[in-house]
């Protein structure tokens, strides 16, 4: 029923063409919340840090979360999207809510909604907006001391933007995505981002370009926000013990960073007594923008960072002879960031085994994002070969319910692979060297298929390969070698494309796969559907 409010793909089509007034977006909101059965007003008791950004601030919110848990703080955490299973939008101490609870809060939602619709309104919200208010509900109900709720697309049309008095606000990295809802440059996503900014409350943001940054700052401004800039994560660090976090990468310390001043910041302003100890320090300025105050990270803060789980972003899986690198990195610099450690380099000594080592890419790309400049940036990773595959986990999503998108059709999502695919194999007769790329099949391969007739061939390096959906291409990839994804016999036709034929070779006798999983979340929680059961339990 709830996959029933998904937008479908015609009529996406149709409201991107007949786009409304953004303001009025939000009002039509606020009156879904009066009809079920709350005040915009409500809002003000969960105490809520808000977080936007382009990049980072699932994390950033993740890191926030997990901070405030370890001082005994009951939270609520609200994120998109999903990777497994729907019910992780919505968690209580860090813990996706029980099915039953989800369904109970689900129905008392939906019922409340058609019981007040009446001829001058839709009497259902679209999906996310439906999920955002039942977050609010749940939240209230379960008596949570604070939530921390992260940001759909954008910010200042954003339906969590009905939230009037946050206790703070955060901005993680700025980038471009979302073009055609937010705007095609970093300052008019800035624009749009700073609309959470509220007066007289706390805002927060991690070093940006000076571009977006002087948006940001003109933003807050004009409300009389008092907007801070964070300080790097060595500055915290600096006369206490390096810092250690749970989620890996360089560029997981601005979220970090960001993450100690947001949690810092509503401890003083909800006046808990365990804030962190401010050091002496004359208050800077960057930019024209005050820093944020330097401060000595408590031992919970420091407990908060270490143990906190992010899945799909910058996750590695070892599995025998397979390494899993699953990012859900979909925008130039995530992807670029994702790229300076290639599959391999970052694993462990190389196994012993006579036979070869292979990488492999696996990669999707969706909405409007340019799936040519993120694989140029993949493509000194040198891989073996590169698959591509729709965000669908099987071909049939019956009994998939977690994993169903409606907002697409089969054909488009199949046809965007093969998109990629030429991209792909354009970009590599570009850049084919002799030296630069190993060839795993003495064969010359061209820009093939297994969905559709191979093109016309014309000689290429890599090999590229496109399946219907993801266990198809798990199943090539993995040869039966993962000893935790066993499907059952492989469908006819997995191997009769004489590239996928000569792969499968190549990949039985691999003594080590290294496979990068990349380009959409969405992908990323398909594959760890597969890869992890105990996440659909």
């Amino acid at each position: 029923m709830l996959n029933t409010l998904q937008t479908n793909a015609g009529y996406l089509e149709q409201v991107k063409r007949q786009r409304g007034d953004p303001q009025t977006q939000l009002e039509a909101m606020e009156l879904y919340l009066a009809r079920s059965g709350l005040q915009v007003e409500d809002l003000d008791r969960l105490n809520i840090i808000h977080v936007t950004g382009t990049k980072g601030k699932g994390s950033t919110c993740a890191f926030t979360e997990c901070i405030l848990r370890s001082y005994g703080l009951k939270t609520g955490f609200f994120s998109s999207p999903h990777l497994v299973q729907v019910r992780e939008r919505i968690r209580i101490n860090g813990q996706p809510i029980s099915p039953e609870l989800f369904t109970k809060y689900f129905w008392r939602l939906y019922h409340r909604l058609e019981e007040t619709k009446d001829g001058s309104c839709v009497s259902m919200p679209p999906y996310f907006r439906f999920l955002t208010l039942m977050a609010f509900h749940v939240f209230l109900q379960e008596k949570v001391d604070l939530a921390v709720v992260e940001v759909g697309i954008g910010g200042a049309y954003d339906c969590t933007n009905i939230i009037r008095k946050p206790v703070v606000c955060g901005v993680s990295s700025l980038g471009i995505d979302h073009t055609s809802l937010l705007g095609d440059t970093v300052e008019k996503i800035a624009w749009q981002k700073g609309g959470i900014f509220k007066q007289g409350i706390p805002a927060f943001t991690v070093l940006q370009p000076e571009g977006p940054l002087a948006v940001l700052r003109d933003r807050a401004q004009q409300i009389s926000c008092p907007l801070y800039l964070c300080p790097t994560l060595e500055a915290l660090e600096e006369g206490g013990p390096p810092l250690a976090l749970g989620l890996d990468g360089e560029h997981q310390r601005s979220n970090a960073a960001l993450a100690l001043q947001l949690a810092h910041c509503w401890l003083q302003r909800q006046d808990h007594h365990g804030a962190g100890e401010v050091k002496a320090s004359r208050p800077g300025l960057l930019w024209q923008l005050p820093l944020a105050p330097v401060f000595q990270p408590t031992s919970h803060m420091r407990l908060g960072l270490r143990n906190t789980e992010w899945l799909g972003r910058t996750q590695v899986l070892r599995r025998g002879p397979l390494t899993w690198y699953l990012d859900g990195a979909h925008t130039p610099s995530s992807v670029q960031a994702c790229a300076l450690v290639p599959p391999g380099a970052a694993g462990p000594e190389r196994p012993s085994g006579s036979g070869p080592e292979v990488r492999v890419l696996l990669f999707n790309a969706t909405g409007d994002r340019d799936p040519a400049a993120l694989l140029k940036l993949l493509q000194p990773c040198q891989f073996d070969y590169a698959v591509f595959c729709p965000n669908l986990t099987e071909v049939s999503s019956t009994g998939n319910a977690d994993q169903q998108n409606f907002t697409v059709t089969l054909d488009q999502v199949l046809l965007r692979c093969l998109e990629h695919q030429q991209h792909w194999n354009h970009l590599d007769e570009e850049q084919a060297s002799p030296d630069l790329w190993s060839t795993p099949s003495p064969e010359p391969a061209g820009p093939t298929s297994l969905l559709l007739a191979p093109h016309p061939p014309h000689t290429c390096s890599a090999s590229s390969l496109v399946f219907s959906c993801i266990s198809h291409a798990l199943q090539w990839i993995s040869q039966g070698r993962d000893p935790v994804f066993q499907p059952p016999t492989p469908p006819k036709g997995l191997l009769t494309h004489p590239v996928a034929h000569s792969g499968a070779s190549v990949l039985h006798e691999a003594a080590a796969i290294h496979v990068l999983v990349t380009g959409s979340l969405h992908l990323v929680g398909g594959v760890l559907k597969l890869l992890e059961p105990a996440l659909s339990q």
